[in-house]
């Protein structure tokens, strides 16, 4: 009888794949560490302790079956361990670079919590689907038999493309509909290279496309066609159009130039990585290069600006936050390379004005904070300590504040679509459909800003719900006729 590989987390330590060293890493927006060489992919998948209750599993919104791609790894029997990462999940290398595995899976690993380090689940899901790319296992889309009804996709990114990929396969035309230039949403535009490279997108997005996905690019619903039109066009309507609107403050100063919302230099980063021409970036005034930048906020999209900022030649990079680290609701993994790289965080504190010389931004006025009673969401409050005032020079201030829902309603020409006073789009929770019959939605747009894989999921789960109401809707015609 073959040894058993696994529970080998007592004598194997936990190591992650090697990165590269902060200082070259900070020179170029490449992923900052290799995939594993195979031993080491298979050593890794060894230290999983294979319980009972796989907690990494029950906190991965996806339902992942990890411990079982854990032992097919160990035992060498990759391409398995391919075809059973992807049962469950459209993008799993892109899930192993993005998610925060250290907040889901991981960091509910039993030997976690044992002391003996997690299992690297995301950097072994990541190295499977690279070689399963490699090998030439990742097989193209075939498209179910023709069911003569067509469905509209309202949004091209994760959530959109993964629901776009289960309805081709079950038989339906599939229109993408996206306001962008490339589809892919937050992993194209949003997601700096150093964490996602954008070929690892592409590749994904081609394969949707060579399967027969039919993408409307630069197509904004209400200028290009009402949602009204699409519902007449197709049989149904799936909306997945994330939240793109930034959160802002009314801070003193805010309207200068140089106060810029983060999804704007993000973006236009990401543009000038794909060789665009970008104006914004090469007149100077969306670009760090010399410049001291001061990002606002916590999240990972705090982190994603700081650490863009590093590589496009900051003359000092510094995140100013308003809780403690321990109360961030930013990856403490991406908090640590920043650190590597350069970046100074300044927490609890928070700007009180912004000011400058003809209308530019020059500095911060900021407040020391401090941690009060918890607040609704058991986070501990920060309150003002008003002898705490200080001052930062910023010659580019970045508001990465968060995300709120567009007025869809009026952006759609559709008044009669219903959304919740925070704007997000209203669903009945067990079918996802709004209240407009035929038109369902997913991911942050219902959920407000959220993670990628939780709108994997709902791409994934409102697939069985459209096909459910279309069937039905195919069937009642039938009868008619």
């Amino acid at each position: 009888m073959a040894k058993d590989p696994m529970l080998k987390f007592v004598g194997t330590a936990q190591a992650f794949p090697s990165k590269r060293e902060a200082q070259l890493r900070a020179e170029d927006f490449r992923e900052i560490a290799e995939r594993y060489a195979p031993e080491k992919a298979d050593e890794q998948s060894a230290r999983c302790s294979q319980c009972g209750v796989p907690y990494c599993s029950v906190h991965c919104p996806l339902g992942n079956h990890i411990p079982d791609w854990l032992r097919l790894t160990a035992q060498g029997r990759l391409r398995e361990a391919y075809e059973m990462s992807n049962l469950t999940s459209t993008m799993p290398e892109i899930c192993g670079r993005i998610c925060p595995q250290d907040r889901l899976c991981e960091g509910n690993c039993v030997i976690e919590t044992a002391g003996h380090g997690a299992v690297t689940i995301g950097s072994v899901e990541k190295y499977i689907t690279d070689t399963a790319w490699a090998e030439g296992w990742v097989e193209p889309i075939e498209a179910g038999a023709p069911r003569g009804q067509s469905v509209a996709i309202i949004g091209a990114g994760p959530g959109g493309l993964t629901a776009a990929e289960y309805l081709c396969v079950a038989g339906y035309e599939v229109h993408v509909y996206d306001r962008h230039d490339r589809a892919g949403g937050l992993l194209t535009y949003g997601i700096p290279g150093f964490k996602l490279e954008k070929d690892v997108v592409m590749r994904r997005i081609n394969r949707l496309q060579e399967g027969g996905i039919i993408f409307h690019q630069n197509f904004e619903v209400g200028r290009d066609a009402a949602l009204d039109e699409l519902r007449a066009k197709h049989d149904a309507v799936l909306i997945a159009t994330g939240v793109y609107k930034a959160r802002n403050i009314k801070t003193p100063g805010s309207g200068l130039d140089g106060v810029v919302p983060a999804l704007d230099f993000l973006t236009i980063s990401n543009r000038k990585g794909f060789g665009d021409s970008v104006p914004a970036f090469d007149d100077g005034s969306m670009n760090a290069a010399g410049k001291d930048v001061v990002v606002i906020g916590g999240g990972d999209t705090a982190m994603d600006c700081v650490r863009t900022a590093i590589r496009q030649g900051a003359k000092s990079v510094k995140c100013l936050y308003r809780r403690d680290r321990d109360n961030m609701p930013g990856s403490q993994r991406e908090v640590a390379n920043a650190e590597e790289e350069g970046v100074e965080f300044v927490w609890l504190s928070a700007p009180k004005s912004f000011d400058g010389n003809d209308g530019k931004v020059s500095k911060i006025l900021a407040s020391k904070m401090r941690l009060g009673a918890p607040d609704a969401s058991g986070r501990r409050s920060p309150e003002s300590d008003p002898d705490g005032d200080f001052t930062l020079d910023a010659d580019m201030v970045i508001m990465a504040l968060g995300f709120e829902a567009e007025d869809l309603p009026a952006l759609f020409g559709a008044q009669e679509l219903g959304v919740t006073r925070w704007g997000t789009v209203r669903v009945d929770h067990k079918t996802m459909m709004t209240n407009l019959d035929g038109v369902f939605a997913v991911g942050d747009i219902v959920r407000g800003a959220s993670l990628v894989v939780w709108a994997i999921k709902d791409g994934r789960d409102v697939t069985e719900h459209m096909h459910r109401w279309l069937k039905n809707k195919a069937d009642a015609a039938k009868v008619a006729a």
